[in-house]
């Protein structure tokens, strides 16, 4: 187990933290909504078909109801937002927002009911850590920066964070089919159908032209669905299931590391003093977070009869 644990984490660090350069390329000339609906639909279809082909049972309708709400809150509300944010922030600051996705965790599972709380070191960390992002952010959202940053595309980063964050709490405590495969195809084909349905409210079939889709766009989508959905999102999905969360979340400190990296190699992207040092505190205070010991909260009360 031990070694299954190690290896999917490798996976999830390496393959995702690869994927935000992908998504830059795939979104310069395909609608973002509709770039992810296609990436996961087409995964969550081959790993369905795969499963059942393997032996598993037909879901039933109560089986998809909680596959479904966390393929909504992880690829629509997380993924989708961050291929639509992607279209004007680079990849690598895109990377650091959605790698405070613990501190989000740190801070629901605080208040939540039954929830394990953070020490006075994990507080501190988490205080530090919403500091470093007001460094990141602050300038931009206040309009006290000449648009390095694009305003929208980070409050819609930040929204992706915290959605990505609910959805992985949620999933741990959810019930779901035995299949972990199963229930990762599931995820998807609910979060692709969401993300077709979000590109088609917001008009992105009359913005898609297939003859002018760049070469590197299409090799961006293919990347995508195969390491960033099919391998990696599957192992990400099977270590919230058998590994503990805190090690789970060390990806978020990894993966911006190397979408930094990537994204200046390949990308020509520019960071500034003050995102770096943004960097350094998200990063640190992260690591903070997922090093501290956690009390375990209160039970949730039982619902008053009716």
């Amino acid at each position: 187990m031990k070694v299954k644990i190690w290896v999917s984490l490798l996976l999830v660090y390496i393959l995702w933290g690869s994927t935000y350069l992908a998504i830059r390329f795939a979104v310069e000339t395909i609608p973002p909504f509709l770039m992810a609906g296609t990436r996961f639909l087409i995964a969550g279809s081959i790993l369905y078909l795969w499963r059942r082909a393997a032996g598993d049972p037909v879901p039933t309708r109560r089986q998809w109801q909680s596959p479904a709400l966390i393929g909504l809150l992880l690829l629509l509300g997380g993924n989708g937002m961050l291929s639509w944010a992607e279209q004007n922030v680079p990849s690598g600051v895109a990377a650091l927002l959605i790698g405070s996705v613990p501190l989000w965790m740190a801070a629901i599972e605080a208040v939540r009911p039954g929830g394990t709380r953070p020490n006075w070191i994990g507080v501190l960390g988490l205080v530090v850590g919403f500091g470093g992002i007001a460094i990141l952010v602050g300038p931009s959202l206040s309009g006290g920066s000449k648009a390095e940053l694009h305003p929208l595309g980070i409050a819609v980063l930040l929204f992706a964070s915290l959605s990505w964050s609910i959805g992985s709490i949620y999933s741990r405590h959810a019930e779901l089919p035995q299949s972990p495969l199963l229930t990762t195809s599931m995820e998807m084909l609910a979060g692709g159908a969401g993300l077709i349905l979000a590109g088609t409210a917001t008009g992105e079939w009359r913005a898609l032209a297939l003859p002018s889709v760049a070469l590197r766009s299409w090799l961006g989508l293919v990347y995508l669905a195969v390491f960033g959905s099919m391998v990696a999102y599957t192992a990400y999905t099977w270590l919230l299931r058998n590994a503990p969360l805190p090690l789970v979340s060390t990806y978020a400190y990894v993966n911006p590391l190397i979408a930094i990296l990537l994204g200046s190699l390949f990308a020509r992207e520019g960071f500034t003093a003050r995102i770096l040092a943004a960097a350094f505190v998200i990063v640190g205070s992260v690591v903070v977070i997922n090093l501290s010991p956690r009390i375990k909260g209160p039970a949730p009360s039982a619902a008053p009869a009716d």
